[in-house]
């Protein structure tokens, strides 16, 4: 391992390819109540238990009939009715139409469905009003158009959202076998941490960065794991680390730096850690450290995260969730990047990446570029600007400043 600090387009890299290649690592399977599968990553195959649709629906309120006959303008007859959920009517019959509702079942014979708005209707007679036209195959979805019986519609692998949900209740399950989700050990380390109910004496602070950070982690699909904070001793840093043998993945915060008392790195090194790199051009998250430890089975990788929490988020946001993303089983992802207008000037400096906290317009009209303005904060400690924040905006290392108008990378949280 080089002492050179790689730059942040170099550790992505790295970071990717070591998620590529423990994307299907973990085998460990569940069997999770539909309901509770929103994002989750899909451990089977999903097959078409029956055509979809299984019969040919209208997709309007209106009459089924025969293009042609229909569009010659005269009356026709309506020889029916048919409701959603009712079986489908017999053969239409010559010369005649059929009142048919959303979703219903096309009678046999019909080739069209004409919307209730555009006929007339007289007594138990319609045609359709001029100058409409109509052809074969209008508001109707056939019978297997979107799926035929066997047809595989999600490979293991698939992220779990509303639509695939639709879709497997559609085929009849009322649970799925999914990937278990990665168990992610978050030690948090320094002398000055005290719990979040506790009343912090002069020179100690609230443990932030633990519920945060099993905040993020459950939002990437981990099982979050919060081990008691580790005191700024290599006893105390030995025991926590042998504890956390135990998980998928191992985040610890605080202690990574070049201080006195930062004693993480010289722990992991007692434990046989083998380091991919200990440093990254960027800010935060500069004192960044990724490897791997040794244990039974797979080795468990690890991230040393700064212990200023803006720096945790951002380099979990950046790194973590890239691996914890392969570790569930889905397919490997980077983190959530967009581009977004400058609507102010922004100045930074050179030699090092920069994130800012930022705010940008999300919902806009398709096309239409999203605005992004830098948020005021004092620093990785800032969590009031943290929170006013919902990205950040990612100046590149040789930047000095980026005027308003540019376009701008945000990371999006």
């Amino acid at each position: 391992m080089s002492s050179a600090l790689l730059s942040y387009e170099e550790a992505a890299t790295q970071v990717a390819a070591f998620a590529a290649q423990r994307s299907r690592s973990n085998l460990r399977t569940e069997r999770v109540a539909l309901v509770d599968a929103s994002g989750r990553t899909l451990a089977q195959t999903l097959v078409a238990d029956e055509d979809q649709p299984p019969f040919a629906r209208s997709t309007r309120d209106g009459f089924a009939c025969r293009a042609l006959e229909v569009s010659a303008l005269g009356f026709l007859p309506v020889a029916g009715a048919t409701h959603a959920g009712e079986a489908a009517a017999g053969p239409l019959p010559p010369g005649a139409a059929w009142e048919i509702m959303t979703g219903a079942p096309v009678p046999g014979g019909a080739d069209a469905v004409v919307m209730i708005e555009h006929v007339e209707r007289v007594g138990n007679r319609i045609r359709l009003l001029p100058p409409r036209a109509i052809g074969a195959g209008e508001n109707i979805v056939a019978q297997g158009a979107q799926a035929r019986r066997g047809d595989v519609l999600l490979e293991p692998g698939a992220a779990l959202g509303p639509a695939q949900i639709a879709l497997a209740a559609t085929c009849g399950h009322d649970a799925l076998t999914v990937r278990a989700r990665p168990r992610v050990a978050i030690l948090t380390t320094g002398d000055e941490l005290v719990p979040v109910s506790a009343k912090p004496q002069p020179g100690q602070i609230r443990n932030s960065n633990a519920p945060m950070l099993a905040a993020l982690v459950a939002a990437a699909g981990g099982e979050p794991w919060v081990l008691p904070a580790a005191v700024d001793t290599a006893e105390a840093l030995d025991a926590a680390l042998a504890e956390a043998a135990q998980a998928d993945l191992l985040l610890i915060s605080g202690g990574v730096s070049a201080g006195k008392f930062d004693l993480v790195e010289p722990a992991l090194a007692r434990r046989g850690a083998q380091f991919f790199f200990t440093g990254v051009r960027m800010q935060p998250g500069k004192p960044l450290v990724f490897g791997e430890l040794p244990k039974e089975g797979e080795a468990l990788p690890f991230f040393g995260l700064p212990g200023n929490p803006v720096s945790s988020a951002v380099t979990f946001l950046l790194f973590g969730a890239t691996v914890l993303n392969a570790l569930a089983g889905a397919e490997p992802q980077g983190p959530r990047m967009a581009l977004a207008r400058l609507t102010a000037q922004v100045k930074s400096k050179n030699g090092l990446t920069r994130f800012l906290p930022g705010r940008w317009e999300s919902g806009l009209p398709a096309g239409q570029v999203p605005q992004a303005a830098a948020v005021q904060w004092q620093g990785s400690g800032d969590l009031a600007a943290f929170a006013r924040a919902n990205c950040f905006l990612v100046v590149p290392e040789e930047t000095a400043s980026l005027a308003a108008g540019d376009l701008v990378r945000i990371l999006i949280y």
